[in-house]
C-alpha cells in the first residue's frame, strides 16, 4: 500500500517477471540482442538513482523480486507475465518453476499468469489444458512476435489461435495479456501491430484483452479499438517510465487513455523487472496533467486508485482490505 496526503492506494502490478538473461541460458546471439535492448531501456528511462549494474539486470532472482516489490516498492499483489521466447534461451526466458513456485509460497502477493503460442497447434493445446489445471490460470501472456522456426510471429485472428482462446474461454483463463508495444530487437515490428486485437476482442466479448504497452507507438490505433471495443483494456508497462524522461508525452498517453476508454479499463505496471515500482508509484501520485494541455481533463485520486490497482483487484478477484476502495472522486 502507497499513502500521500492521506489517501491510501492499493497497488497491483500486473505485469511483472523474473527472467534469465546469463550467457549460459543465451542459445544465441539474439538472446543477447533481447537483454540488451531491455537494458537500453532501462538505462535510457530511468532516473540516475534508480539504475541497475547490467550484470545484476542479467538475473536478480526470486529474493530480490520479493523485496523490490513488497518491501520498497509499496505493491500489495504482483501478477507474473511471462514471455517464453524459446528461439533465444535455453531454458527460456520468463522462468516458469521459479516464478510459480514462488507464487505458491505467497498466493497473497503473487499471481502466475502463464504463456502458449498457437503454432504448436494440437500438442499446445493439450499443453495448455494441462498447464490450466497445474496453475490454475485465471490468464495468460502472449508474444505474438515470438519467433519459432521460419514463423517471425503469429495473429490473435489466425485459425489456430481462435482454438486456443475457445480453450480459454472453457477452462476459465478470461484474461489475455498481449503484448504489443515498442519492438525489442531482434522482434519484428509489423508483429506488435494492434489491428488483430479488434477481430479477436470481436470473437469473444466475454474474454478480457489487456493490451500491454497500449499499443505504443499505435496509440491512437489502439485507443479507437478499445473505444470499440468494452473488452480491451490498457496495460501501463514501458508507457510508465515516461512519467520521468518524457512527462509531457506520459500526459497525453495518460491523457488519451482516459478520454477513450476512462479509467475503468487502465492498469498499472512497472514492468519488473525493466522497472521498479517505488518511483513509479511515487510519481504517478504526484502526476498532475499540464495546465496548458487543456484538451485533456486532470487526473482525479479516485482515477489514480484504479488504475494503480482496483481494476486489476477487479479483474483478477483480488481482495481489497476495507476502506481501499473509492469513494468521491476528488481532483488530486
Amino acid at each position: 500500500m502507497y499513502s500521500k496526503d492521506g489517501e491510501n492506494y492499493f497497488i497491483v502490478d500486473a505485469h511483472v517477471a523474473l527472467w534469465d538473461a546469463r550467457p549460459e541460458n543465451q542459445l544465441n546471439i539474439h538472446g543477447k540482442q533481447f537483454i540488451d535492448c531491455f537494458y537500453d531501456y532501462h538505462r535510457n528511462l530511468s532516473p540516475e538513482s534508480e539504475l541497475w549494474p547490467y550484470e545484476d539486470y542479467l538475473y536478480y532472482g526470486g529474493e530480490r523480486l520479493m523485496k523490490d516489490l513488497f518491501v520498497e516498492g509499496y505493491v500489495d499483489h504482483a501478477i507474473f507475465q511471462p514471455a517464453r521466447l524459446g528461439a533465444f534461451y535455453r531454458n527460456g526466458f520468463g522462468q516458469t518453476e521459479e516464478s510459480f513456485a514462488l507464487a505458491q509460497r505467497h498466493p497473497d502477493k503473487l499471481t502466475y499468469n502463464h504463456s502458449w503460442d498457437p503454432r504448436y497447434e494440437q500438442k499446445g493445446l493439450d499443453q495448455l489444458r494441462r498447464d490450466a489445471e497445474r496453475f490454475q490460470l485465471k490468464g495468460a501472456k502472449l508474444y505474438t512476435a515470438e519467433w519459432k522456426g521460419d514463423s517471425r510471429g503469429y495473429k490473435l485472428d489466425d485459425p489456430w489461435t481462435y482454438r486456443y482462446l475457445e480453450a480459454c474461454q472453457e477452462l476459465g483463463i478470461n484474461n489475455i495479456h498481449i503484448h504489443k508495444g515498442p519492438t525489442i530487437r531482434p522482434l519484428d515490428r509489423d508483429a506488435f501491430d494492434v489491428a488483430d486485437v479488434d477481430k479477436a476482442a470481436t470473437q469473444f466479448p466475454e474474454m478480457n484483452f489487456v493490451v500491454e504497452h497500449c499499443g505504443l507507438p499505435r496509440l491512437e490505433d489502439f485507443c479507437w479499438i478499445a473505444t470499440q471495443e468494452p473488452n480491451v483494456h490498457a496495460g501501463l508497462a514501458v508507457a510508465m517510465p515516461f512519467i520521468h524522461s518524457r512527462p509531457r508525452y506520459f500526459a497525453q498517453i495518460i491523457g488519451e487513455l482516459l478520454y477513450w476508454l476512462d479509467e475503468d479499463r487502465i492498469q498499472f505496471s512497472s514492468d519488473y523487472a525493466l522497472w521498479t515500482p517505488r518511483w513509479l508509484i511515487e510519481r504517478f501520485v504526484d502526476f498532475r496533467i499540464p495546465e496548458d494541455m487543456t484538451e485533456y481533463a486532470p487526473i482525479t485520486t479516485a482515477q489514480k486508485k484504479k488504475i494503480l490497482g482496483l481494476n486489476a483487484a477487479s479483474m483478477y478477484g483480488i481482495e481489497v482490505p476495507a476502506g481501499l476502495g473509492v469513494d468521491e472522486p476528488a481532483v488530486a
